[in-house]
Order: structure tokens, then sequence, then C-alpha cells
């Protein structure tokens, strides 16, 4: 690849980072293209020279953001399905994790946005929450397959759920009080019980 491919690429890359942390802090229609191009130091014009539309670039900054995690964990040599049940509700289900949607789960940050969108942005998302259902499943204390997977997108729902709704409520101590809730369902979920 030459120099000029390279950083077309890189600049593609920063663009479409820039704009999934973007989405995930004020929506799918919260931004516009010029907005987002002056935010990355690019002129609009320059926006074209990357993507055909902004519902190209909304697709690809979706799926940036919804595999993001598994790309960091990648990056340190950690497979996230190793990651132990109790440890990654803790971690979801966590005040950093509320306080800073544009750096975590596109799903609790845009369900409802996703299912507003177009048929690109949704297939995007099906595919994702696919692998994610796959990986929980994998960390479920079941030995039934069937059983696992059931739990397994009970758990997604419940910790997606959870995170949004602690991010509506203005009040703090609500607000933590449904992220403790939850925390405590996965935390029995993860010794077998929770239902």
């Amino acid at each position: 690849m030459g120099h000029s491919q390279l950083e077309k690429q890189k600049t593609h890359e920063r663009i479409v980072t820039l704009a999934a942390k973007r989405l995930r802090e004020v929506g799918l229609e919260g931004i516009g293209v010029a907005d987002l191009m002056k935010e990355a130091g690019l002129t609009v014009g320059g926006f074209y020279k990357h993507f055909a539309s902004r519902d190209e670039l909304v697709a690809e900054a979706v799926q940036s953001a919804i595999e993001s995690q598994r790309r960091q964990l990648a990056e340190r040599g950690i497979d996230p399905a190793d990651i132990p049940l109790k440890d990654y509700a803790e971690n979801y289900l966590g005040a950093f994790h509320r306080d800073h949607c544009g750096e975590g789960c596109a799903y609790a940050a845009l369900t409802a946005d996703i299912a507003r969108s177009g048929e690109t942005v949704r297939t995007v998302a099906t595919e994702g929450m696919r692998k994610n259902i796959e990986t929980m499943t994998a960390r479920m204390p079941q030995a039934d397959a069937g059983e696992a997977r059931h739990d397994a997108i009970i758990a997604i729902c419940l910790m997606a759920g959870a995170v949004g709704l602690a991010r509506v409520a203005n009040d703090e101590a609500l607000s933590d009080e449904i992220l403790d809730a939850a925390r405590r369902f996965m935390g029995e979920l993860a010794r077998g019980g929770g239902k």
C-alpha cells in the first residue's frame, strides 16, 4: 500500500472512530457531517473522499462502536469469552460505563436509534448482537447449551437496559441503585442462580 493510500486509510479510521464515539454520545441523528469533519480537523469536501453518504459513515461507525471492546481486548491478548461473567458484569454495570457513554456499549447508548435506522445499520447491529450472544453464552455456568444461551440473552438485555435506565435517571442514588441491583442479579446468575 502506497504512502498516500495508507494516510487515506488512517484518516478514514480516525473519522469512523470519532463518529463512533460522538454517535454514542449524541445519537445517530445528533451530529452532522460538517460538525464531525470540523471536529476531525478536516473539510466537508474531504468527507466524500471517504464515504459515499452519511448513511455509509453511520453504518461503519456503529460497527466500530459495537466491535470496540472486542478490539481493545484483542490488542491486549484477551479473548472476550475468557472474561468471567461476574467480572464482565461488574465492569459493564459500573459508574464509569454509565458516565462515559461515548466509550461504552453501542447497544446501551443507541438501541432506540438503531431500531429506527435503516436496514444497513440494523444488519450491522444484528450481526454484532449475534457475536455478543455467542460470547456471553460461553461465560454462562450452565452445562446445557440451550439454557446457557437463554440466560446469555437475558443477561445482555438486563445489562444494556440497566445502563440505559441508569443514564436516564437524574437522581444519582436511583441511578446507582439500578446498577447495583443489576450487578447483584448478575452475580447470582454467575453462581448458577438468578432464575
